[in-house]
């Protein structure tokens, strides 16, 4: 039997907490340097910690929402290392008691099923920032320090990059529809560590485990995973020693390269932290957060389907983000027809938030006003061409589709007889066409109806103007 690889991850969470793990301090992303720090978030002598309940919370609905047990009573340990990003040269985290655990999810990838086991998702406070300067020098920035950090922490389920790509992807949206973070990579909101090797199922042989560091992005990931799989395959059929280690991905080069040598939990010396009482979730708590965990994203894709009638696609699509699939429904609920409805979303309105780099809180159109312009559309009262127009000056001019419409003419022409005449111009402008057309070149009607809509200003019903040419033609 082949060498099969296995892939387990480590995801960190920024928690979107009003303050921090510990303190007080305010937690935001991009203030200036230093200026969100305190005695206790450093670990100045002192100071003693006090545990977010909100940050409890989020790691409460997120366990519950991978399928976790929760535990009756967990402890907070110290992880004792030195690192520059860490001022008191411990970390707060959780070791053998972790708040969640034993969970799983369940990928759907080229159509085989496959469950993801996750075998914790706990809490701890994250480290500060290390700024290597050109010059060599090194600066830490602290504000990070004791920001709420979640891990969820999966078992050597994945064996393909796919998989985890498509894992990344799905935690990434269930996390934003809890409202538990952004899980924005490139903030250093959500943050991976892949752990590669392989083993011979037959023998049980197996390579030394390899972890990745400096991923900031889904892409990264997925290559980095494709490459060490690649390395490792390759050096084990040949031969070459391979060691347990930590290795990063360069973005250059595209490849991983020796970081040190991979600690073990024994080198992190865990010992239970003093300042903390252990913590024991109430039932009554848990089940009333239970209780309040909303529709998550790929139930709501399942339910988009059954309920509208949708394409599997584009009910991913709009289920990719919680905003957009509540913007969706509500259209689609004064839509006349709800596939119209998701073309234009994922259409015209995904176009807008693209070209503005914006989300589809910011987008102008209330579901009403768009629902109007798909009103008008499907009434035979504008044709496509016009209803784009018409839905560029509605953001442009913030007014109504029926306002813009019956104040600039824009109706569409589906008067037969007027239609007839215009259709009796594109013929005798267009002989060539015409004779393509009798040839049986089909594409040839496309001249003679482009010349009604230039003499309409694109207004003519299309449809109409095509059955007219081919009676008229036949």
């Amino acid at each position: 039997m082949p060498l099969q690889p296995t892939i387990g991850l480590e995801v960190h969470v920024e928690l979107k907490t009003a303050s921090k793990m510990f303190c007080s301090c305010r937690n935001e992303f991009g203030a200036p340097p230093d200026s969100r720090t305190c005695p206790v978030c450093l670990g100045l002598p002192g100071s003693l910690p006090v545990p977010n309940r909100q940050a409890v919370e989020y790691v409460l609905r997120t366990g519950l929402a991978l399928n976790c047990q929760v535990a009756e009573r967990c402890r907070f340990h110290r992880k004792n290392y030195f690192y520059p990003d860490l001022a008191k040269n411990f970390q707060i985290s959780q070791y053998d008691e972790p708040l969640t655990h034993d969970g799983y999810v369940d990928l759907e990838g080229d159509g085989q099923p496959v469950r993801i086991r996750i075998r914790r998702a706990h809490l701890e406070e994250d480290t500060g920032k290390n700024l290597h300067l050109p010059d060599g020098r090194s600066l830490v920035e602290y504000n990070r320090c004791g920001v709420p950090l979640m891990e969820i922490v999966t078992e050597p389920d994945f064996r393909t990059p796919e998989q985890v790509r498509e894992y990344l992807y799905s935690l990434r949206a269930i996390l934003r529809y809890l409202g538990v973070s952004e899980a924005n990579m490139e903030q250093g909101q959500m943050r991976c560590e892949p752990t590669i090797n392989w083993i011979d199922p037959d023998t049980g042989a197996r390579t030394p485990k390899v972890e990745i560091k400096n991923l900031n992005s889904v892409k990264s990931v997925y290559e980095a995973v494709k490459y060490e799989l690649a390395r490792q395959k390759r050096a084990f059929e040949a031969g070459e020693e391979l060691v347990q280690e930590t290795r990063r991905w360069d973005e250059q080069k595209l490849i991983t390269t020796p970081m040190r040598r991979k600690e073990t939990a024994d080198d992190y010396m865990y010992f239970p932290e003093p300042d903390l009482v252990p913590l024991a979730p109430e039932p009554e708590w848990i089940e009333e957060i239970r209780a309040s965990l909303p529709e998550l994203p790929k139930a709501r894709a399942r339910r988009l389907v059954e309920q509208y009638g949708l394409p599997e696609y584009d009910a991913g699509v709009l289920t990719e983000s919680r905003e957009l699939a509540d913007y969706f429904e509500a259209l689609a609920a004064v839509a006349p027809d709800a596939k119209m409805a998701s073309n234009w979303v994922m259409g015209e309105v995904m176009a807008w938030l693209n070209q503005n780099a914006a989300d589809i809180t910011a987008f102008p159109l209330a579901p009403a006003a768009l629902g109007e312009l798909l009103g008008l559309l499907a009434s035979g009262a504008i044709n496509n061409t016009t209803a784009r127009e018409v839905f560029a000056r509605m953001i442009a001019e913030r007014k109504g589709a029926r306002e813009i419409v019956e104040a600039e003419g824009l109706a569409q022409i589906s008067d037969t007889a007027e239609l007839e005449r215009l259709v009796e111009q594109a013929i005798a402008a267009n002989p060539r066409a015409v004779e393509d057309y009798r040839g049986g070149k089909e594409k040839a009607l496309g001249a003679m109806v482009g010349h009604v809509m230039r003499a309409t200003r694109g207004q003519a019903n299309a449809a109409l103007v095509n059955e007219l040419l081919r009676k008229r033609l036949g």
